[in-house]
């Protein structure tokens, strides 16, 4: 414990070192144990600094600008919507140094990249500010906070207050001890309310020890297997799960966005959030698979979908957390019922170790919550569900209607999986459902002459969705209002 203890007071001294230094020299400095060409991947297991940190996982990401493309195409007319100007983060983990600033710039990501780690991981992350090239006029710091992460050391919390700012130019590497599974989430605390308006907010999770027990294991009476999962060490199945999903909800005022990015006076009194997000999209662009590229650059700014997929009889883990910094935000499931089995990363567990869970078709969500959600499908026929706000006037994309918080879920049936998988061989036990998703909805786009992968491919399947929204929507009107 000492020589770990002592190997952190060293990483610490080094990084507030690099933070004064690193500024005048622009230099890009990577601490992760075992990386030997400062790209932030492990090249040496043999190295003294990895065997002193044996379960080290290293990330390298960026602070800077860039933009993104909101999801009201039939008020813009375009392939995308409106085009917003944002600050984020990015992930430039295995770019050498010498090429992050120029890989990153105007490069930012919305949500930012999300972090996973398994629990017992010494997670390395550096954060280096590539500076805002649309504002070159500002010189903000950066931070990255880890939103409940318990007993952070002042230095590496990311509050300003009491911890570093990373200036432009500049590298630190934080440490984090993940002994705590559950879900949780991060953010830019350097103006926070700016920061985070502007885009600076991303999904973190830990997976729970328990996964990692030996084939066989009996938990009070339920048999764990290789390849299960749970959302905490339960110590009896409680929280197994099939196929986990990170949901962050989020909202952006355009009009602040427009000041920042025409260097004028910004209206924090003023602040209205008229683009409600998930996952920093809104609907139908939340059920598009992979990334989308922003108008502005070409760059794929928003790359995380929030379409879920299961094998009928999957149990789905929901990982819900809300940073936006204005709203609440209710998530309803009318059809499907969720366990809550989790919130502020902590099982959801009496005194006495009485299961506190709980069974609902709604939860809410305020400002820095996060909470685990698992639906069980067993009972629901294969086809389409929908997971949306119950806060109607957030079901919008700006001014254009039948948008923002929702998304679908998607339901196959176990003959249908098991033939995509007999095609797919490259699917493996874990996290299946996605791959058949995916396989399944190019098999169907490529019937109707479209690919996905280029732009044209996803604009296409794009304009599908919007069609079977509609029709759907259409169909329920008739259905409530013959």
């Amino acid at each position: 414990m000492m020589r770990v203890y002592g190997a952190v007071i060293k990483l610490v001294l080094a990084s507030i070192s690099l933070v004064v230094v690193s500024g005048a020299g622009a230099d890009v400095y990577i601490q992760c144990p075992g990386d030997l060409d400062g790209d932030g991947v492990i090249d040496n297991f043999g190295d003294p600094f990895h065997q002193e940190h044996p379960n080290a996982v290293c990330m390298s990401i960026t602070g800077g600008d860039g933009y993104v493309n909101m999801a009201d195409t039939t008020v813009t007319g375009g392939d995308r919507g409106r085009q917003l100007y944002m600050f984020g983060f990015a992930d430039v983990t295995g770019v050498a140094p010498a090429d992050v600033i120029e890989t990153a710039t105007t490069g930012a990501w919305f949500p930012a990249p999300t972090i996973e780690v398994a629990e017992g991981d010494e997670l390395f992350l550096s954060l280096t500010n590539v500076g805002m090239a649309g504002r070159p006029d500002l010189d903000d710091p950066h931070t990255v906070h880890w939103h409940g992460y318990p007993d952070a050391a002042p230095v590496f919390d990311g509050n300003p207050d009491n911890s570093i700012s990373i200036h432009m130019g500049g590298t630190l590497t934080y440490y984090y001890n993940a002994n705590n599974p559950g879900t949780y989430m991060y953010h830019c605390h350097v103006e926070a309310t700016e920061h985070m308006q502007m885009g600076m907010s991303g999904n973190l999770y830990v997976t729970a020890a328990q996964d990692d027990l030996p084939d066989g294991t009996d938990l009070k009476g339920f048999t764990h297997h290789d390849g299960y999962s749970y959302a905490y060490n339960d110590g009896d199945g409680s929280t197994y799960y099939d196929v986990d999903y990170p949901l962050q909800l989020g909202s952006f005022d355009p009009e602040f966005h427009d000041a920042s990015e025409n260097t004028q006076p910004l209206p924090f009194a003023l602040m209205n959030d008229t683009y409600p997000l998930l996952n920093g999209r809104g609907y139908p662009e939340t059920v598009i698979p992979g990334p989308l590229a922003n108008t502005a650059n070409g760059i794929l700014s928003q790359r995380e979908d929030s379409l879920i997929t299961a094998i009928q009889g999957d149990k789905v883990l929901l990982r819900l957390s809300n940073l936006s910094i204005t709203q609440y935000f209710t998530i309803f499931s009318p059809q499907v019922p969720m366990e809550i089995v989790g919130t502020g990363a902590h099982q959801l567990l009496g005194t006495n170790g009485a299961d506190l869970s709980y069974m609902t078709n709604s939860v809410t969500l305020g400002g820095g919550e996060a909470f685990d959600a698992i639906l069980n499908t067993a009972d629901l026929d294969p086809g389409t569900y929908f997971l949306y706000t119950s806060n109607l006037n957030y079901l919008s994309n700006n001014t254009e209607g039948r948008g923002g918080i929702m998304t679908e879920i998607q339901i196959v049936d176990p003959a249908a999986a098991e033939q995509v998988l007999l095609n797919d061989p490259v699917a493996g036990p874990q996290q299946v459902s996605p791959n058949l998703a995916l396989t399944a909805a190019k098999a169907a786009l490529a019937e109707q002459g479209v690919t996905i992968g280029d732009s044209t491919g996803w604009i296409a399947e794009r304009d599908l969705m919007l069609a079977e929204r509609d029709r759907l929507l259409a169909e329920r009107d008739q259905l409530t209002n013959p």
